[in-house]
C-alpha cells in the first residue's frame, strides 16, 4: 500500500488528519493558531506541528507533499458579493489559496460550514472555485452529512476537493451515502459515566431552551457545536417538553446533563483514550471545530483510490503545472 503525504493548514487537533492517516496518508506538517489544538496534535501525529500565525509562515517553510488538507474558515467574507484573495478581510483564506498556488500538491481537501453555499446568493463558493481553477485545479464541492458516513451525528459540512488540472481528474463522484447509521448506543456504549469535572455544568441560556437539544438512543446526535455552553444533551437525560414557541424546558425525571467532552469526541468519532489539552471549554472547543474523523476516513479512501488509480509516481512531479 502506497502512502501518500500531506500537509493540513487549519489544522485543529487533527480531526481530518486523523482520518487521512487511517486511510493510507501521511501528514508530514501541520499548522494551527491554537496551542492547545497544537499540543493534542502533536499527542496522536508525528507530524511538525507549528503552532502560530499562517500569515508569518512563508511557503518555503513548509514542505512539498502529495495532498494539502485543512479547512480553511471564512468568516472575511462579505454576504453582499464575492470577495476575492486580494480582498484584506479574507487573510486565512488568502493564505490558504497562496500555499496551494505555491506548493501545488496533487490534490487539496477543505471543508467548511453549510452556509457557505448560500453567502451572497451562491456568489461566494462560486469565487472560490474560480480562486482555485486560477491556480490550475479543477475543483468539485458538496455538501455532505456525517450521519450517512458512519458518524454518529447529524453534521451538515462541505467538503472541497481539488485536482491539479494535470492530473485530468474528470466527472469526480463523492462517495456514496451508507445504507445504515451509526446510533449513539453504538457510539456511547459502555462509556463509563464522567466526573464532574468531565461536563460542563454552564447555565443554560435562553437560546439553548429555545430549542429541544436532546435525541434518543436509537437516533444520531445534534452537531456537536464548539462552544461549550451550547452542547446538547446526552441521551439518558428526560425529554425536553415544549411549552410554547421557542420555550423548551426540561423534564424532571432523572439527571439532566450535557455530554461530556469524552462522550462529545466519540460522537465526532475520535478514539476513545484519545487526550486532548486544555481546560474543559478548549477541549469542547477542540472537539466540536474538528472533522469527524470516521468522515474523513471514508472521503480519504476514497481518495486514495483515486490518486491510486492515476498511478501517482515519480513521474507526475508535484510541481509541473
Amino acid at each position: 500500500m502506497r502512502e501518500f503525504t500531506a500537509i493540513s493548514l487549519f489544522s485543529g487537533a487533527g480531526g481530518l488528519d486523523m482520518g487521512f492517516e487511517r486511510a493510507g496518508f501521511r501528514t508530514i506538517w501541520a499548522n494551527d493558531f491554537e496551542k492547545d489544538a497544537c499540543k493534542t496534535h502533536e499527542g496522536w501525529s508525528s507530524a511538525k506541528v507549528v503552532c502560530g500565525d499562517i500569515a508569518e509562515i512563508d511557503a518555503s517553510e513548509i514542505p512539498d507533499a502529495d495532498i494539502m488538507l485543512g479547512g480553511f474558515p471564512c468568516q472575511g467574507f462579505s454576504l453582499s458579493g464575492p470577495r476575492k484573495i486580494d480582498d484584506s478581510r479574507n487573510v486565512l483564506y488568502k493564505h490558504y489559496v497562496r500555499i496551494v498556488k505555491e506548493k501545488k500538491p496533487l490534490m487539496f481537501v477543505g471543508e467548511n460550514v453549510k452556509g457557505l453555499l448560500t453567502m451572497g446568493g451562491g456568489e461566494i463558493i462560486d469565487a472560490i472555485v474560480n480562486d482555485f481553477s486560477d491556480c490550475e485545479y479543477d475543483v468539485y464541492y458538496k455538501l455532505l452529512n456525517a450521519q450517512n458516513y458512519e458518524v454518529p451525528e447529524d453534521r451538515e459540512r462541505v467538503i472541497i476537493i481539488g485536482f491539479r488540472k494535470d492530473l485530468d481528474v474528470r466527472n469526480f463522484v463523492f462517495p456514496v451515502p451508507r445504507k445504515f447509521k451509526v446510533t449513539l448506543k453504538e457510539a456511547l456504549m459502555n462509556m463509563p459515566e464522567p466526573s464532574e469535572d468531565d461536563v460542563c455544568n454552564a447555565p443554560y441560556s435562553s437560546r439553548y431552551m429555545s430549542r429541544n437539544r436532546k435525541r434518543g438512543w436509537d437516533d444520531v446526535s445534534y452537531t456537536i457545536p464548539a462552544m461549550a455552553k451550547q452542547v446538547t444533551l446526552w441521551p439518558g437525560s428526560p425529554d425536553m417538553v415544549k411549552y410554547g414557541q421557542d420555550d423548551w424546558r426540561f423534564g424532571d425525571n432523572g439527571i439532566t446533563r450535557r455530554f461530556s467532552w469524552q462522550e462529545a469526541a466519540a460522537v465526532q468519532t475520535f478514539p476513545r483514550d484519545m487526550e486532548f489539552h486544555g481546560d474543559l471549554v478548549s477541549k469542547y472547543k477542540q472537539i466540536g471545530n474538528a472533522v469527524p474523523v470516521k468522515l474523513a476516513e471514508i472521503i480519504a479512501t476514497h481518495l486514495y483510490g483515486v490518486l491510486s488509480a492515476l498511478q501517482c509516481d515519480d513521474n507526475i512531479n508535484r510541481k509541473s503545472v
